[in-house]
């Protein structure tokens, strides 16, 4: 029983890995950058929660990176052909490339509420939550427009 649960386990840990590998480079970086958004969305919003014990300086770290992720030229990560409908493994919707000027609006809005995280995270727990909404905000009219179900 031992020996098919670890070959299970063994072809989940090494198979993830080798899915993620067949993507382009520009849908890795562009994963890589929302990850690093969700890490950071996730240090807040535990401690606006209560959930993770409030640390200025932890909480200052995380709304940087926010700010310094949205800073980040969208362009190189979003070619042609690298939608949903194209290839496995992305759930981009082509719509974006329909609407590049109104993807890359919403982009800058994001930046601009990470921005003003940023400007208060440091400052106690109460002025994180408020501006969680308008983070929330930004991810939401991103992904409603341009991210396909799972």
């Amino acid at each position: 029983m031992k020996t098919p649960f670890a070959a299970l386990a063994i072809l989940a840990v090494l198979g993830t890995p080798a899915l993620a590998q067949d993507l382009p480079q520009p849908v890795k970086a562009r994963q890589g950058q929302f990850n690093i958004l969700a890490l950071n969305l996730g240090v807040l919003g535990g401690m606006a929660r209560g959930t993770v014990e409030y640390d200025a300086e932890a909480a200052q770290a995380a709304a940087d990176s926010l700010v310094a992720v949205s800073t980040l030229s969208q362009g190189a990560m979003w070619p042609d052909g690298t939608d949903a409908g194209s290839i496995a493994g992305t759930r981009a919707k082509a719509d974006i490339w329909g609407d590049m000027d109104d993807f890359t609006s919403k982009w800058a809005d994001l930046g601009e509420a990470a921005t003003a995280m940023a400007a208060v995270a440091g400052t106690g727990r109460d002025a994180i939550g408020p501006n969680m909404g308008g983070l929330g905000n930004a991810c939401k009219a991103c992904h409603d427009s341009y991210r396909a179900p799972e």
